[in-house]
């Protein structure tokens, strides 16, 4: 299957403000293709606005029949190419999360974007887009010199990262207004992005509506460890909604406020990670933008994972096999290879605790979107929660050559006079202390300094403390262990689904060549809504019986199929499934009567082939499961030309 999937790439150029050039040239061009999708998808009900006839709210977004199924058939073949064939855990975890949770994680303090107001009418942007926005119409200005250019690329480069007083400062600068009515804006200022509500009557429990799926499994993960029998690595999976007060969401699918997300926690040794599966991908070429080149050349590189891996590029076999079964997923699905790129975090965008994160992006009209973003979290969540829950999220691990004499510090308190000292917060510099008994060197360190000085001066949380002499006692020490104890990193993938979808409707989506009101999409057979139409030519009683036997074969078989004996001409109704995807027609005519064949249509090519009705469920079932091809088909079976 991967060296089936493997494909020569485009080179994509990229430039600072993440638009992208393809040395091929497109059959269409991408805003007519944004309004054709946007179009089709509303028409035909893959989605529509929620709660529409009250006016609907920007960012909610119904799935319609054809759009449900696409949704249900990705997150299908999803669970199959990770959690069945990597052998994950897969949990399903409340949705109303406890503020401490996401306090202990940090949402509560940074998951924020920068916004600003109308002065007069109230309304509010993210100040990130407006200026991106403004400074793209300068760009596009006709007597911009080459030095405003570079320095309007900078400024699109910048602005998603920027801090509160540069990105006023840049608002300032170029006088960026409210792009609705022209009026002056506010300072910008930082907005949560999580919907907070209150759990219980009381009104005293605070909680969240998750942004992520990802803190479910962490505070899961005693449970999940028992459940693998204490054995590392292992992978939990989730699917499952997450929730983010967007402040102005637009552009369909790509930005909304409630979305299904795919995530993985891979947890893994901090020092072995290795991955025994890498072997199988390592050949397989990607796309890679990687942080230097964002910030030197522009320019992707087509490499294999291994080779990234070798250079240090990326920078462990795990965090690139997961990129690569990611690439095969999107792929197979139905993402364009060239229009497919991993790119990397540069330094001030990546979190403190991360080793290397990679976005895996699909290009579409919007331009280049992250739908996929691969993280090596280090042990950051495991060891935020253990700290603040009291409850230890680690794995012990048996030495393999049997226990081990080692160094440590022996910890005796004088409890009553820290007490009496420190009173209410008594507690942190005791667990501090109790602390050093597991850590050598830095118990050590603290003895010498107690020691040498008498005292010794610590920070817990926001507070301090002088430990005396008076207070504890440090003696070093040797005690026998039969293994260690660790927090292990964890590599996340974590996949935002709608993006995905909407990605892959516009790869699909084409017109056919010389009549314009006749659009396809190419959706591969597995993603497809309907995997068959069964249409009788004409509405004869005669064939009747013929489409009920076909459709109850497919419907045993588990195969989706959807009857359309409206009457209309065969070709209108072809073309009508089409549009939503349907990738095989099967067309009952008067030869059917004379010797039970039907013809079998594909929906890319039109090609059609007679087939044996008893053939039809099995030929499907291959042609859908990828298990064969429609060359396979037209090989064994004649080939069909209507009149």
């Amino acid at each position: 299957m991967i060296d089936n999937l493997i494909a020569s790439v485009t080179v994509i150029i990229f430039n600072s403000n993440r638009k992208m050039s393809i040395s091929t040239t497109p059959t269409t061009k991408e805003p007519n293709v944004r309004a054709g999708v946007e179009d089709l998808m509303k028409r035909r009900f893959f989605i529509t606005p929620a709660f529409q006839i009250y006016g609907g709210v920007a960012g909610l977004y119904d799935y319609g029949p054809p759009g449900c199924a696409i949704k249900a058939n990705l997150i299908n073949f999803w669970r199959q190419h990770f959690a069945l064939n990597e052998d994950m855990l897969e949990v399903d975890c409340t949705a109303l999360t406890p503020e401490i949770v996401l306090k202990t994680s940090g949402h509560v303090a940074k998951f924020a974007d920068f916004m600003v107001k109308d002065e007069v009418t109230g309304m509010c942007y993210r100040a990130d887009h407006i200026l991106e926005a403004h400074v793209e119409k300068l760009l596009e200005g006709k007597d911009v010199n080459e030095e405003k250019k570079a320095e309007y690329k900078h400024v699109l480069a910048r602005a998603g990262d920027a801090g509160q007083e540069e990105l006023h400062q840049m608002l300032v600068k170029y006088g960026v207004k409210s792009p609705d009515t022209g009026n002056a804006i506010s300072a910008p200022y930082p907005f949560n992005l999580m919907f907070q509500t209150q759990i219980g009557p009381s009104g005293q429990l605070l909680g969240y509506l998750r942004p992520e799926t990802a803190q479910g499994i962490f505070v899961n993960f005693r449970r999940l460890l028992d459940f693998n029998g204490s054995r590392l690595p292992f992978a939990a999976a989730q699917i499952g909604n997450s929730f983010r007060n967007e402040i102005a969401p637009r552009s369909g699918l790509l930005r909304v406020r409630e979305f299904t997300m795919a995530e993985i926690e891979h947890f893994v040794h901090p020092d072995r990670k290795a991955h025994p599966k890498f072997c199988d991908v390592a050949t397989l070429k990607t796309n890679l933008l990687t942080a230097e080149a964002q910030g030197t050349t522009k320019m992707v590189v087509e490499m294999n994972f291994g080779e990234a891996v070798a250079k240090g590029i990326i920078n462990n076999e795990t965090l690139a096999y997961f990129m690569a079964r990611t690439q095969l997923f999107l792929h197979t699905v139905g993402i364009k290879p060239e229009r497919m790129r991993f790119r990397q975090h540069q330094s001030n965008e990546m979190a403190h605790y991360a080793a290397d994160c990679w976005d895996a992006e699909i290009h579409t009209s919007y331009g280049w979107v992250e739908c996929v973003g691969h993280a090596d979290r280090s042990c950051y969540d495991l060891k935020v929660h253990s700290e603040k829950s009291q409850v230890p999220l680690v794995v012990f691990e048996e030495f393999k050559d049997g226990p081990k004499m080692v160094d440590t510090i022996d910890v005796k308190m004088n409890k009553g006079l820290m007490g009496k000292t420190f009173k209410a917060t008594a507690k942190e510099p005791m667990d501090f202390l109790d602390s050093l008994s597991n850590d050598f060197e830095a118990g050590l360190t603290f003895k010498e300094r107690l020691d040498t000085d008498g005292q010794a001066v610590i920070n817990v949380n926001t507070n301090q403390y002088t430990i005396t002499k008076e207070m504890v006692t440090l003696t070093k020490t040797q005690k026998k262990i039969s293994g260690e104890s660790y927090q292990p990193h964890v590599i996340e993938p974590s996949f935002g689904l709608g993006r995905i979808i909407y990605s892959l409707i516009e790869h699909a989506y084409w017109v056919r060549e010389g009549d314009e009101q006749r659009c396809v999409l190419s959706l591969p057979a597995i993603i497809a809504p309907v995997k068959a139409s069964i249409l009788p030519l004409i509405g004869n009683a005669e064939l009747a019986p013929f489409v009920h036997r076909i459709n109850r074969l497919l419907k045993e078989a588990g195969i989706s199929c959807k009857v359309d004996d409206s009457g209309s001409a065969i070709g209108r109704r072809y073309a009508r499934t089409d549009e939503i995807g349907i990738p095989f027609g099967i067309t009952i005519d008067f030869d059917t009567l004379k010797d039970d064949t039907v013809t079998l249509r594909e929906r890319d090519t039109t090609k059609q082939v007679r087939i044996p009705i008893s053939d039809v469920t099995q030929t499907l079932k291959q042609l859908c499961e990828n298990n064969s091809t429609w060359q396979d088909v037209v090989t064994k079976f004649p080939a069909f030309e209507s009149n």
